[in-house]
């Protein structure tokens, strides 16, 4: 069972970011607890082909992009796309939680390493979609915003499977 830790009520802008988007990122976890590989992959909400699954292979490049890539600098490619095609993770349908799970996590433990490891909020790495530098207080909070808009997603995926809500 994934626990979510609880963001704290004070503290510094780092503790407090880090803890934010680590909430997030076990909301989504929550959501997929329970189900197996087929409800992980079910299109609830016709004609969306938005997945569980897919929202988790999503992250994953997610995680990469703006963590290793764009904070970090690693020229690597996407986990599911070797010509940079974000829409790639989305399809699902023949991956397994296993797969994306452990992909996931990989990714997630590597962005934690980058951020523990960075000097400050301040450390810049270049962002070539937007062809400019960015902090890694930017993408911490990028992180957060993109979690909790798939997050809110994975709510409406997840009531359609089975009728569970909250987290």
């Amino acid at each position: 069972m994934t626990t979510r830790p609880e963001p704290p009520l004070t503290g510094g802008e780092r503790e407090t970011l880090r803890a934010f988007l680590d909430f997030h990122r076990s909301t989504l976890a929550m959501k997929c607890e329970g189900l197996s590989d087929d409800e992980l992959r079910r299109r609830s909400m016709p004609p969306s082909t938005l997945t569980l699954l897919g929202l988790v292979r999503h992250m994953a490049e997610v995680e990469r992009t703006w963590f290793r890539k764009v904070i970090n600098g690693e020229d690597l490619p996407l986990v599911w796309s070797d010509d940079g095609d974000y829409q790639v993770a989305y399809d699902a349908s023949g991956s397994s939680r296993a797969e994306a799970f452990e992909a996931w996590q990989a990714e997630v433990e590597h962005s934690r390493r980058i951020e523990r490891e960075a000097e400050s909020l301040d450390m810049t790495g270049y962002q070539p979609r937007w062809e400019a530098e960015v902090s890694l207080r930017l993408v911490l909070h990028h992180l957060c915003h993109e979690y909790a808009r798939h997050n809110g997603h994975a709510d409406f995926l997840r009531e359609g499977i089975d009728g569970v809500t909250g987290a």
